[in-house]
């Protein structure tokens, strides 16, 4: 099978150009590497899980957590306050009745059972109306 190139991209000539960078930063592990904060909050921020984030700077996980723990878990609350935020937004401005039920059960406890919380069926009293008046 022959490889044919794209005409649309640009072919690679020549050598690749190299720089440097100063990077700020913590200095973590035992080969001292310089790892932003910030990076570890967007990463956090972004859902990624300890391992892939360690991985991403080449340390390990146990190394992540014990230098930028505030950082991972300041990271992960934003995430869920933007995902809350979203679902109430679609939920009201939407009208997305399937998320506001979801809602409606997880943040204020509700349910669609006849069932009280203990179990047993809520209170049903039967008579005439005089009988709670007088």
């Amino acid at each position: 099978m022959k490889i044919v190139d794209d005409p649309k991209t640009p072919k690679k000539t020549g050598k690749r150009k190299m720089g440097t960078k100063q990077v700020e930063g913590a200095v973590v592990g035992r080969d001292k590497k310089v790892i932003p904060p910030e990076e570890i909050y967007k990463l956090a921020q972004l859902g990624c899980k300890d391992k892939e984030i360690a991985d991403w700077f080449g340390i390990s996980d146990n190394t992540l957590r014990f230098n930028f723990s505030v950082e991972l878990v300041k990271g992960r609350e934003s995430l869920k306050q933007s995902l809350r935020r979203a679902m109430i937004n679609n939920a009201i401005s939407h009208n997305n009745a399937a998320l506001q039920i979801f809602l409606a059960k997880n943040l204020l406890g509700m349910n669609d059972s006849g069932v009280g919380s203990n179990d047993e069926p809520l209170p049903w009293i039967e008579g005439d109306d005089n009988a709670s008046s007088s």
